[in-house]
This record gives structure tokens, C-alpha cells and sequence, in this order.
């Protein structure tokens, strides 16, 4: 049984509706931008697709939920990576109007039950996320849920790289990628770059247009030479736990993560 929502026919979508199973549709973000010279330039979608893959099969036999997972939006706000060659960005409002007319249209069919899952952390993209969704909340009534790594009690899972806000193709998003596509990094590469500890967050928050203004001459902070598929594969079964916990709530009736500290508008 596939959980990829675009492999169902028309009816089978239908029959969902009717299903004793709540159908719960995953919407993944990414974005297509420079991670170093190590790691690939769709690292960001890479891992909402893995989480979104385990969420999926670890609910597969869930009594209350059918998880399913859409097709993904993998273009981002991507302006701290432009001058990079590779990186292709959209537009905040593009971001939003997508996001906005792919949910309203899945609830106006009936599917009410959507959460989206987003690992592109520029502070335009995260608070376009939150703007959107609201949005789509103020027009239909439904809630739809969304998991914000950026939110500290979340972060605080996640590693100290994360946490420091050094981690744009550094060890955190490294070992993810080795957890699942070990033949997309340039693991000869990855051992001889330097650490680049960058806060990130403050960086940008004081002004920093870009990721060369920040010192990131190769696209990346943190530590990535650190990194493992170990670290990696541990990484993923917290951002499914947290997955899963989101899910769960959304289809109970709970509300979805409000705006931390990169969702308002800079």
C-alpha cells in the first residue's frame, strides 16, 4: 500500500473521505540551495521527505490515522544562498500563494487533516509558512498543522549545532543526508573542512544580507567533518517522534506551532 497521496486514483482519493481512518496528507518544503561544496543542493527536502517516509510508515497501522504523504513544494525563499550557483529561489509571495491555494483546495474536497513539514529555516521562508497558514485558517476554519523546528523547546532536541544556530550544511544536516543518501555527499570533502561556528539567527537578525556577508564563503557553518550516518539515522527518529506527536494532535483537535523566533516578519 503506498503512502504517496499522488499514486491513488480519483476514487481511491474519494474513498479516503468516507474512511473510518482519518486521512492525514503531509506537505513537504525544501529548498534548492548551496549546503557546501560537501552535500547536496536539495538537502533541506531530503530530510522533510525522510521524515515524512517514517512518520508515514511508522503510523501505517494506526487505528485513527492514514497517513499519506503530497507531493512536495521544493522551492524556497532562498536569498542568503543566491549568489551560490545552483540555488534557485522563489519569491516570499509565490511561497505564499502556494501554500495557500494547495491547502484551500484540499479542504475544500474535504481533506482537513494536513500538516506541513518544512526543514528550510531562512526567516523569510518560516514566517511566509506561518503567514500563509494562518491565512488559510482565517478563509476555511481549519487549523492546519505545522512542525517548527525553530521553536526552542523543539530545537532543544535537536543537538547543540542546532541549537547554536550554526548549522546550515554543518554536522546536523550532514549526518541526515549520510543517514539516508550517503552517495550524495563528498565524504573525501567533508573530512577537511574546517569548523565555522556562524550564529546564524543573530547574524541575519543584526542586519547580514547573505551568507558571504557572514563569513560562509563555501556556503556552510558548523562543524560538518563531524558528521555521521549514526548521528543522522538518531536525528531522524526524533524529528519523526515529534512528527508523529504533531499528527496526533492535529487529528485530536489541537492547534499548530505559532510563530518562535524565525517566524514574524523580520
Amino acid at each position: 500500500m503506498s503512502d504517496q497521496f499522488a499514486d491513488l486514483s480519483w476514487k481511491a482519493a474519494e474513498e479516503l473521505l468516507g474512511s473510518p481512518r482519518r486521512p492525514v496528507l503531509l506537505l513537504p518544503l525544501g529548498a534548492l540551495e548551496a549546503h557546501g561544496p560537501h552535500a547536496p543542493l536539495g538537502t533541506d527536502l531530503l530530510i522533510s521527505l525522510g521524515i515524512c517516509r517514517r512518520a508515514a510508515e511508522q503510523l501505517r497501522d494506526h487505528t485513527e490515522v492514514r497517513v499519506l504523504v503530497l507531493p512536495p513544494i521544493p522551492y524556497g525563499v532562498t536569498r542568503c544562498a543566491a549568489s551560490f550557483t545552483g540555488t534557485v529561489g522563489i519569491s516570499g509571495q509565490t511561497l505564499h500563494a502556494l501554500l495557500l491555494e494547495v491547502c484551500s483546495d484540499l479542504i475544500r474536497q474535504g481533506f482537513r487533516w494536513l500538516v506541513v513539514v518544512n526543514n528550510h529555516f531562512e526567516p523569510e521562508h518560516v514566517w511566509r509558512v506561518h503567514a500563509a497558514l494562518d491565512e488559510v485558517e482565517a478563509r476555511t476554519g481549519v487549523v492546519v498543522g505545522y512542525l517548527d523546528l525553530t521553536r526552542r523547546h523543539r530545537a532543544e532536541r535537536l543537538g547543540d549545532e542546532f541549537r547554536s544556530g550554526s548549522c546550515h550544511g554543518g554536522r546536523y544536516e550532514t549526518s541526515l543526508v549520510l543517514a539516508d543518501r550517503p552517495d550524495l555527499v563528498d565524504s573525501t570533502l567533508l573530512r577537511r573542512l574546517p569548523p565555522k561556528p556562524v550564529d546564524l539567527v543573530r547574524g541575519l537578525s543584526s542586519g547580514a544580507r547573505d551568507f558571504r556577508e557572514l563569513g560562509m564563503e563555501q556556503a556552510y557553518c558548523g562543524w560538518p567533518a563531524d558528521a555521521t550516518p549514526e548521528e543522522g539515522r538518531a536525528t531522524f527518529e526524533v524529528l519523526t517522534d515529534l512528527l508523529v506527536q504533531t499528527i496526533l494532535e492535529v487529528v485530536r483537535g489541537g492547534g499548530r506551532d505559532r510563530p518562535g523566533r524565525l517566524g514574524t516578519k523580520p
